[in-house]
């Protein structure tokens, strides 16, 4: 059945009542998240609705009542408030919310991704196996740059998601993970990683009126060659040209936790005249996209505007500002699948893609246990929204 913007109707039996588990860091979006799982189960039309296999079905609320009880040592502990024997649970994790912090001796400790994995950890271990089935939805993957292995160093990722599979997790969902082959760690578990390019167009096209969409207008480009994919995809879904940097690091040294960069070249076509779309994974420093623009715009181009699911900005937000003011970028689009401080929310550059409806709609199929393939591969909802916006609808 084709997914539409509104609600989806889903005749298949749920694999067991829903319970919507969010993390402390990840609460906003759980509650979002919550309200459209609400409405949507409220208004459907089923038929078995009243059988005993849609028991709970329409609830108020399907968050379950969890809490973290923390020592003053920093230790802690899980514990689930009520019953939830049985359930289709599915838990929200935002281990990059670097806003929440705990008392340590009685000082303020900032919480770390392990301290947001850790929490985790504990209210699956407290579920104590009573639930039918258990999702954990991550949006940024856990270690998820520690993906692979260069001599002598731990695997963080891969010992990560076997963890998890070993406490009785059944499947894990992210979006954008820095290298979907880490899922072969846990080949005979459920594991989906999901490109939010639908929700970047969207985003882009809702708030930007005088975009010419054709090979002659416009192109997407990748900051470096590990995106090369990424940008594929999301040329080929607008029908524009693409081009890639290559970057060649000094692998013999190590800065800020990362091999510094000694060269950005450019290869594709020519981006003069044209408005060019960066997409990245994740916007960490912000030091690459922000010099692949600064290329591209000596190189002639017209507007460059910034995609990337993951905005971290770990050095804060003066160089975006600076490449704002002096017209290097245009626009920056992040999700709000990770926390998002006031600040950056407040620019008036960025662009919000809001990923709630879109959790909400994978979280109600796969309770009934139907096929999310048309959200893996948006292909139609893509073109749909292009056309729109051509027609003057979007707007």
């Amino acid at each position: 059945m084709p997914l539409h913007e509104g609600k989806r109707e889903l005749d298949s039996i749920p694999v067991g009542a829903l319970g919507v588990i969010p993390m402390e860091g990840c609460r906003a979006m759980g509650e979002k998240v919550d309200q459209f799982l609400v409405e949507w189960r409220t208004e459907r039309e089923n038929e078995h609705k009243d059988s005993l296999a849609f028991a709970g079905y329409q609830r108020d609320s399907y968050i379950i009542n969890t809490s973290i009880t923390r020592f003053g040592t920093g230790e802690a502990k899980g514990v689930i408030n009520e019953s939830i024997r049985g359930m289709d649970l599915y838990l929200l994790c935002d281990v990059c919310n670097y806003s929440m912090s705990y008392k340590l001796c009685g000082k303020d400790n900032h919480m770390s991704p392990d301290d947001h994995y850790s929490d985790l950890k504990r209210i699956i271990a407290a579920l104590g196996g009573r639930a039918r089935r258990i999702t954990v939805i991550m949006p940024y993957l856990y270690e998820g740059r520690q993906h692979k292995r260069n001599g002598r160093e731990s695997l963080d990722c891969a010992i990560a998601l076997q963890e998890l599979v070993r406490m009785g997790v059944d499947n894990i969902i992210t979006f954008d993970a820095h290298d979907a082959r880490v899922q072969n760690a846990i080949p005979l578990h459920g594991f989906d990683t999901i490109q939010p390019v639908y929700q970047f167009i969207k985003g882009l096209l809702t708030h930007v009126k005088d975009l010419t969409i054709d090979k002659e207008h416009m192109m997407v480009m990748s900051p470096d060659e590990a995106g090369t994919k990424r940008a594929i995809f999301l040329a080929s879904m607008l029908e524009v040209d693409m081009g890639i940097f290559y970057r060649r690091r000094d692998y013999s040294r190590v800065v800020n936790g990362v091999n510094p960069v000694l060269s950005h070249t450019y290869l594709g076509p020519s981006v003069e005249g044209k408005d060019v779309l960066i997409i990245d994974d994740m916007i960490s420093s912000g030091e690459s996209v922000i010099e692949a623009a600064a290329n591209v715009k000596r190189k002639g181009a017209n507007r460059i505007f910034v995609m990337a699911t993951f905005g971290i900005f770990t050095r804060g937000l003066e160089e975006f500002d600076k490449a704002y003011e002096n017209g290097t970028i245009s626009r920056v689009l992040t999700t709000n699948c990770i926390y998002q401080p006031q600040e950056l929310l407040e620019r008036e550059y960025y662009i919000s893609c809001d990923l709630s409806k879109y959790i909400a709609f994978i979280i109600d199929i796969l309770n009934h246990d139907s096929s999310i393939s048309d959200l893996l591969v948006p292909n139609n909802r893509i073109h749909t929204l292009v056309e729109r916006y051509r027609r003057g609808e979007m707007l």
